[in-house]
């Protein structure tokens, strides 16, 4: 599978990747990325699919319901839930 336009470009510019990891992992520490990471767990584990190995995300669209589809169309919608 060929790789997406931001994957390319993190690949051709470790600097930048490095910078993005960086504030990736600030943001993960805030109270908003906390929140954003344990309602996506949590609802992974309702729907049964945590650490499985099927390749499946719980969907982004809701907090509550959410449903099983691939990770990069779930993870390129804009709109995320939190």
């Amino acid at each position: 599978m060929a790789k997406g336009r931001t994957a390319e470009f993190y690949a051709k510019n470790p600097k930048s990747a490095a910078k993005r990891r960086v504030q990736q992992r600030a943001y993960n520490k805030t109270a908003k990325g906390m929140q954003i990471r344990t309602a996506a767990n949590k609802l992974n584990r309702k729907l049964g699919t945590y650490g499985n190995g099927d390749n499946k995300d719980a969907s982004h669209t809701s907090k509550s319901k959410g449903k099983l589809e691939s990770p990069t169309r779930n993870r390129a919608r804009k709109g995320h839930y939190a």
